[in-house]
């Protein structure tokens, strides 16, 4: 059997600075985030704030706010006699692309910027973009250093660990050959555009013909802006992914007794122990259990079978099925949860009982951080 996970003490824990929650989506990963940093803050006094990369509005609504952006918010209604408080965000990915234009560049330049069709179009719909920010504002709020604990709640998909590839893809992207080859004549202070219309050079040449001279100036204008404002872009991403890999952070994998939840936690595990990520421990929401677990199904079942002719008995043996039916589903549920557990006897567990709504405000979350605590 795994060890049990004491996410209170991790939360209490005025070393751990940052929680990354990740999972497949549907497993109760955001409801996990929140009542954590809820908890951080009513019961430990920890000043939190809790940072949403998945775009649903799951997080805002059982916080009590209308909407999460690219802010932290202050969540009212939580009690603050600890001397804790609580904010809520969602990554805005264009808006926060615009914030670091606007600090690494000047005021002209950034409306240069803004207005490039290549910014435009990378700063919204760019394959990989949002993992970049995720990057980067996670980066921002660690080094603000006006939080005790940062709750990150990561998007529902095995992209959700994606930004911990954020440095060496930005790397391959910025030292791509062809990147190399359209930047080089813009450091050198000739534009590729101005080569290519004096018709100097094939390459040159050849690249007007496909893409058209506006295209092209528009192309060069922005792999000059990249040149002047990622110079640091780098080195801060990969500030952030080691401090991932430091001791203040706490890694949760989330899932649920469910076959493809346990394969997904499976794969998430794996990914941060190739990446050497602190691993705190996994998560396994929505677990069913009956109030007498000696009562087997199959005795249930056959108690059931003897009463059900008795004068009286009815009411009591439809009871019994019912128990009977729950018994069997959480046998299968621990069948399951137990591949994760045989993989990866070494990573501590909690278990969150199965609620009977859906959680939907801070009185819901308080109940699941009291499961969590256990």
């Amino acid at each position: 059997m795994p060890d049990a996970l004491n996410l209170d003490a991790i939360v209490a824990d005025p070393g751990t600075r940052i929680v990354v929650c990740c999972g497949a989506g549907g497993v109760g990963k955001t409801t996990t985030a929140a009542a954590l940093a809820l908890r951080a803050a009513e019961r430990h006094g920890r000043r939190t704030v809790v940072l949403t990369i998945d775009p649903a509005r799951r997080l805002a609504q059982a916080l009590g706010l209308v909407e999460l952006d690219n802010s932290p918010r202050l969540v009212s209604g939580f009690d603050p006699s600890a001397g804790g408080e609580l904010h809520a965000m969602m990554l805005d990915m264009k808006r926060t692309f615009d914030e670091v234009v606007l600090a690494h560049t000047d005021p002209v330049r950034a409306q240069e910027i803004f207005a490039n069709p290549f910014y435009q179009a990378m700063s919204s719909t760019f394959a990989g973009t949002q993992e970049y920010m995720a990057m980067e504002k996670l980066g921002q709020l660690h080094a603000r250093g006006e939080w005790d604990l940062i709750v990150v709640d990561t998007p529902p998909s095995r992209s959700a660990l994606d930004f911990l590839d954020a440095p060496a893809r930005l790397s391959r992207f910025l030292d791509g050959r062809m990147l190399r080859l359209l930047m080089a004549p813009a450091r050198g202070g000739r534009s590729l555009f101005s080569l290519a219309t004096a018709a100097v050079g094939v390459f040159s040449r050849a690249v007007q013909k496909i893409l058209g001279a506006q295209l092209l100036a528009d192309l060069s204008g922005f792999v000059a802006a990249l040149d002047s404002m990622f110079g640091g872009f780098r080195q801060r991403a990969e500030e952030t992914y080691q401090v991932l890999q430091n001791r203040e952070t706490a890694f949760l994998v989330v899932a649920a007794p469910e076959p493809d939840a346990i394969r997904e936690a499976g794969y998430f595990a794996q990914r941060l122990r190739q990446e050497r990520m602190p691993l705190a421990g996994l998560v396994l929401n929505r677990v069913h259990g009956t109030a007498i677990p000696e009562l087997t199904a199959a005795a249930s079942l056959a108690a059931a079978h003897q009463l059900e002719s008795a004068v009286g008995h009815q009411g009591v043996a439809d009871v019994l099925r019912v128990h009977a039916t729950v018994a069997r589903r959480a046998d299968r549920e621990r069948l399951v949860a137990g591949r994760f557990a045989d993989e990866f006897p070494d990573v501590a567990t909690v278990s969150v009982t199965a609620q009977p709504v859906d959680v939907h405000d801070l009185d819901g979350l308080r109940l699941i951080g009291e499961n969590l605590a256990v």
